[in-house]
């Protein structure tokens, strides 16, 4: 038995975890820390900011927008007032006024009526041919505000018919992760401890020195 695992045993403590098992809890507690900054960043951007501006996180579902905004793309979609929609934007609009179905393409053209009103002409990046028709007030929900590469996957899952599967298993990777860095906090504390007590620092060194020099 070594030094340090005798003394440990002795004052009613675990030995330290040395060898393998150090390194597989360094990187359990790393996996952890990794999972909950993940679902935690993941749960910033579909829900947090969204709710927070009063957006609407939507998925590209398909190849109209290739190469820029290509199916599996998360778009988060701000309301904006339609005189501040201009040539370049990527508009979000219903098909059928008043209908959920929805498409995401770049303005081409913007046109005023003489009563103030605007339409606005879109099309695909990947489309040979504008959408057919022109766009009214009306029918538009806003303007994608950003965007982020294959986590529209995920949003599928958070806003689809199971959307409570992802906000249990982030949930159940927050209390695992709350757990695994409170476990590590507590080692560390316990190690900084032992340290002291073994460099005569700690209470039970100090009354160690006090007999002797008495």
């Amino acid at each position: 038995m070594s030094a340090a695992t005798d003394s440990a045993a002795r004052r009613g403590r675990r030995p330290p975890r040395t060898g393998w098992r150090a390194v597989v809890h360094a990187l359990a507690l790393g996996l952890s820390t990794g999972l909950l900054v993940i679902v935690a960043g993941l749960a910033v951007v579909l829900i947090v900011v969204p709710k927070a501006t009063g957006s609407t996180p939507l998925t590209v579902l398909t190849q109209s927008m290739d190469p820029t905004l290509p199916p599996g793309t998360l778009l988060v979609v701000r309301p904006t007032p339609v005189e501040d929609i201009r040539i370049g934007d990527v508009v979000t609009y219903q098909i059928t006024s008043g209908q959920p179905a929805v498409i995401s393409h770049r303005v081409v053209s913007v046109a005023s009526s003489s009563d103030g009103s605007r339409t606005f002409t879109l099309k695909g990046d990947n489309n040979a041919l504008a959408d057919p028709a022109p766009v009214t007030a009306a029918q538009v929900r806003g303007v994608v505000w950003y965007s982020l590469p294959d986590i529209g996957l995920v949003n599928q899952l958070v806003n689809g018919s199971r959307s409570w599967l992802v906000p249990a298993i982030a949930g159940v990777l927050l209390a695992y992760g709350a757990v695994m860095v409170t476990i590590g906090t507590v080692s560390a504390v316990r190690r900084r401890r032992a340290a002291g007590d073994a460099d005569g620092r700690g209470p039970r060194g100090r009354g160690a020195h006090r007999a002797t020099l008495g």
